[in-house]
């Protein structure tokens, strides 16, 4: 299906400024500074960047004093969050013993936790380039200066992940850092270097993510669709039942519903669009759409998509960001994928995102990328022209109705990351903007019903 509209910023039929009737002044472009978001999180980060590479990397990083550490910016632009300005930063009065968080040495990939050239290094001869890690993690890279040659076969640049607020609890932490490693081993995601309670220290892929028009690129979208299906065929250690998506829509909906009373722009929404009730119907309609259950990410957008600067193969793209895998209907996957054409997570003043929704794709831009998604799904069997055209036919069907739930899912999501956030961002424009669009789209859903 094809979306109608035309470019909005925070404002308009998708992604509009709450009114003051309907959400009690949550925040609005004209209320709002036009400032990035998250910098008091992320003077925060930078403490606790400094304290895992000193605990984890060893050598120098235990004997450097904090002011002497250089925090320099990396242009990473990725969903939900741009860089923070370049600057230098003394961490003055902190030590070690004030850093947030400890950490126990646990798990090891590839290279065990970094010896060699880290030990003994002074702070100011390494670098700590900040990055942004989306809209509820912050990536730091750490890099050896060139001067400095390797001792053994230690990385000469690493990158730390922290996580923000944990909304698939705990025990999806422990999931994904067994999925990580997994994927590490099979060299379909970057190598694992440690794993502590806040975060984890991982390889560090010369790359860039995808900018959200990229998606759109014949040859790119290709590449992503062969790429989805290549993950959709493994076998992963974990439970074969899709309970992922609506059991955590449904406690994403318990915990917005047991939000204090003081959150009445949230508890807005929840009436608005009435979401208990709508669930209902959601479940109905994909109850009654054919969806085979595979391993899948879950959030294949443009900043989980990286473009490897020093491809070892023809593969030049690499999936990272897997907090949300976990088995599931294949249609969610295309369908959120499908979703993300139309959002950018780069712009730079409030909300900090911006709709297009006439960037959803076109039936042509849907069948393209489901022909080379169906091209590596069979390969290896012969299927007759009358098959190829009904199998596209029912997977664009399943597609464009799981995108419906991709809309509810992020929509939900986005409303809880308002209660607990700190990092700037129109959590609740970007979730009504979700929500409307999964109304518009509804309503055309009429047309497409499953080949017999």
């Amino acid at each position: 299906m094809e979306a109608e509209g035309t470019d909005v910023v925070g404002g308009g039929p998708l992604g509009g400024c709450l009114t003051k009737g309907s959400l009690l002044q949550a925040k609005c472009p004209d209320a709002a500074p036009s400032r990035r978001r998250g910098s008091a999180r992320s003077r925060d980060a930078e403490r606790r960047a400094y304290q895992w590479c000193r605990e984890y990397l060893g050598g120098a990083w235990r004997q450097a004093r904090p002011e002497e550490l250089r925090v320099d910016p990396v242009r990473w632009e990725v969903r939900g969050q741009p860089l923070l300005c370049a600057r230098r930063v003394g961490l003055g009065p902190w030590g070690p013993s004030a850093f947030l968080g400890r950490g126990r040495a646990g798990g090891a990939g590839r290279g065990g936790w970094t010896p060699g050239r880290w030990n003994g290094r002074r702070a100011e001869r390494a670098l700590l380039w900040v990055c942004s890690g989306g809209l509820s993690n912050l990536l730091f890279r750490c890099s050896l200066p060139d001067h400095l040659p390797s001792v053994g076969e230690e990385p000469r640049e690493v990158l730390l992940r922290l996580y923000g607020a944990i909304l698939q609890g705990v025990d999806s932490l422990v999931l994904e850092s067994v999925m990580f490693a997994i994927l590490a081993e099979r060299s379909l995601g970057p190598q694992l270097y440690g794993v502590f309670p806040e975060g984890r220290l991982e390889q560090y892929i010369p790359s860039r993510p995808l900018k959200t028009h990229e998606l759109r690129d014949p040859v790119l979208s290709a590449a992503i669709a062969t790429k989805m299906a290549k993950f959709h065929g493994m076998e992963m250690p974990f439970t074969k039942e899709p309970h992922w998506l609506f059991g955590t829509m449904e406690r994403y909906l318990k915990q917005i519903q047991d939000l204090p009373p003081t959150s009445l722009p949230q508890m807005n929404l929840l009436e608005m669009y009435s979401l208990k009730d709508e669930m209902g119907n959601l479940r109905k309609l994909l109850d009654t759409t054919p969806s085979p259950v595979v391993f899948c990410h879950n959030d294949i957008q443009e900043g989980n998509i990286l473009l490897l600067s020093e491809p070892k193969n023809t593969d030049s793209l690499m999936l990272v960001d897997f907090e949300y895998s976990s088995y599931n209907y294949r249609g969610f996957d295309i369908g959120n994928h499908f979703c993300e054409w139309v959002y950018d997570y780069t712009h730079e003043e409030w909300p900090f995102y911006k709709a297009q929704p006439a960037n959803y794709p076109t039936e042509g831009q849907q069948l393209h990328f489901i022909r080379h998604y169906l091209a590596e799904v069979k390969k290896d069997e012969t299927i007759s022209q009358e098959e190829q055209r009904k199998l596209e036919a029912d997977l664009l069907v399943e597609a464009n109705r799981y995108a419906l739930a991709s809309h509810f899912f992020w929509g939900l999501w986005s409303i809880l990351q308002a209660s607990m956030s700190t990092i700037e961002f129109g959590y609740l424009e970007y979730a009504q903007s979700r929500f409307q669009f999964y109304f518009q789209q509804k309503g055309q859903m009429t047309s497409f019903h499953p080949s017999s």
